[in-house]
């Protein structure tokens, strides 16, 4: 028997005079759709827009596609105040949602496509969503408001161009931005505030760099003095508040990767536990010789285990500088017992680690230090992190071992000279032509690493540069812009940074830098 969903929210709708589309106009939405059709018909949505599933499967036990309707009728509202009239004006209705799969756990490569069709006419008038899972009816709710817009005349919400049919997928089932709270504290209210401008443009992996070298802001109950390496004693995140960001992004369709970076990046875990460290006076990376120092790993993954329920856990590898290991007496005794040049033993704290990692049900990524190093060695099942430059991932793949990209001269956001077409032209396949081989890419991330940034501005440093990339690893190849098409490729953007500014989102203009201020009076549109 089909279930049917109603929720009632207050809006706006009519139809006004149809208007033919040019055909091959510009589809406003971001990333674009794998395929799209329009007409030439502006609708108005009811003020009592109303969400049915009839022939879903999905009885959305846990509200997740009730508060996601809800959350997309407050974004096309904008905050206006919506009191136009549409009296005997037909309307749409509503919107009919179809999931064909009962369950709504966020597993890696979870299915993300769906259908989106809005009718030009009906009585009554309802946009239908199809999906096989709630994860891709929550990427058509997106693409659904993002028709969407207030009109000042009819002072009413308008959907233009309709009929719309509209079929999408992702091209890469890993999407990521990277946020570092180590470097400066993230309050959980900004960390929030990321993730749901992640889902505006349909990333789906917030890659959390929780602790490094500067600071350990996280609680870790089988080691509860690790965070007194935080800044403050309010800098921190108890384990509720992970449960707590773990649930919201997944409740948005957003994977959380929680990474610890071992053995190197660890100085500050040595605040509360000063045995952690080679020696006073050197102070990482973390004491290869010590089983103390796997004990705390195994504690920490351990903890993370009943709160990160991603597939994939960070174990970091990079930038290990070992000469505190030959330069303490006592760690460089230990090498020489074990036979272990400092190469060897960088090679054996990572593999260890990564058994450690595998006995608490994940699998890892390591940064492409651990592959350029010792690639061989590593569990087959290792997914290498790209960021040193460009040719690495073609390597990985070829010895059979998974990708991400996250090439430093093109997808770190802190490289604010990177301008919007860099992140956009970046290609994840490049010189990559095996089939198989392209099915070791997972996708890509950007990565805002937070050494010169904090709560002030971290929006207006990933956006919209990070939008750029988010849709080279969403649209099909074929579909994506080539260079001689910027200019178009470029105004599309700048309607979708508007967008987010709309939507409060501190996005930085297109033009110039990464984080540029508006260079004039203008319009959001030519910023």
């Amino acid at each position: 028997m089909a279930l049917r969903l109603l929720v009632v929210v207050a809006v706006a709708a009519v139809v006004s005079c149809a208007v033919a589309a040019d055909e091959g106009s510009v589809v406003e939405v971001w990333p674009m759709p794998a395929t799209a059709s329009k007409g030439g018909q502006t609708l108005h949505v009811s003020r009592e827009l109303r969400m049915t599933a009839e022939g879903s499967k999905y009885a959305d036990g846990e509200a997740i596609l009730k508060d996601a309707f809800q959350r997309m009728v407050t974004l096309i509202e904008l905050d206006h105040v919506i009191n136009g009239s549409s009296q005997g004006l037909p309307l749409l209705a509503g919107v009919n949602v179809v999931v064909h799969l009962p369950g709504d756990e966020l597993n890696f490569g979870v299915d993300e496509s769906y259908n989106l069709s809005v009718p030009a006419t009906g009585s009554p008038i309802y946009a239908q969503i199809e999906a096989q899972t709630v994860f891709g009816a929550l990427h058509a709710l997106e693409t659904f408001s993002q028709l969407c817009n207030f009109d000042f005349a009819s002072r009413l919400i308008e959907l233009q161009s309709a009929p719309w049919s509209i079929t999408d997928m992702p091209r890469f089932p890993y999407r990521g931005l990277l946020i570092d709270t180590s470097r400066h504290y993230l309050p959980v209210p900004v960390i929030k505030s990321v993730i749901d401008s992640m889902t505006y443009s349909k990333l789906n992996v917030l890659h959390w760099h929780i602790v490094d070298e500067q600071s350990f802001p996280i609680e870790i109950p089988s080691y509860p003095k690790l965070w007194n390496g935080a800044y403050s004693y309010s800098e921190r995140y108890t384990m509720d508040d992970a449960i707590d960001i773990v649930q919201y992004a997944e409740r948005r369709g957003v994977n959380v990767l929680a990474e610890i970076d071992v053995p190197g990046h660890a100085l500050s875990w040595g605040v509360g536990y000063p045995s952690l460290w080679p020696s006073a006076t050197c102070k990482e990376p973390l004491d290869v010789s010590s089983e103390s120092t796997f004990q705390v790993i195994n504690g920490i993954l351990s903890d993370f285990s009943k709160v990160f329920k991603f597939k994939f856990v960070h174990l970091g590898g990079d930038e290990v500088n070992t000469s505190c290991w030959t330069s303490t007496p006592r760690v460089k005794a230990w090498l020489a017992q074990h036979g272990m040049k400092e190469s060897d033993a960088y090679r054996y704290f990572v593999l260890r680690a990564q058994k450690i990692a595998k006995s608490h049900g994940y699998e890892v990524i390591n940064w492409e230090e651990t592959f350029n190093n010792f690639g061989d060695k590593l569990d087959r099942r290792t997914v290498v992190h790209n960021w040193l430059g460009g040719g690495v991932a073609e390597k990985v793949v070829a010895a059979g071992l998974r990708c991400i990209v996250s090439n430093q001269d093109k997808w770190y956001l802190d490289h604010l000279e990177v301008t919007w077409d860099g992140f956009y032209m970046n290609e994840p396949l490049r010189n990559i032509k095996n089939p198989a081989q392209q099915k070791l890419v997972l996708g890509g991330e950007v990565c805002m690493w937070a050494e010169h940034i904090d709560a002030s501005d971290i929006q207006q440093t990933i956006w919209p540069r990070a939008a750029a990339a988010a849709e080279r690893l969403w649209t099909p190849f074929e579909k994506l812009s080539k260079e001689w098409e910027i200019a178009a490729l470029s105004a599309r953007l700048a309607r979708f940074r508007c967008l987010l500014n709309h939507r409060g989102i501190a996005a930085g203009p297109v033009t110039g830098y990464g984080r540029s201020a508006p260079a004039e009076p203008s319009s959001c549109i030519k910023q």
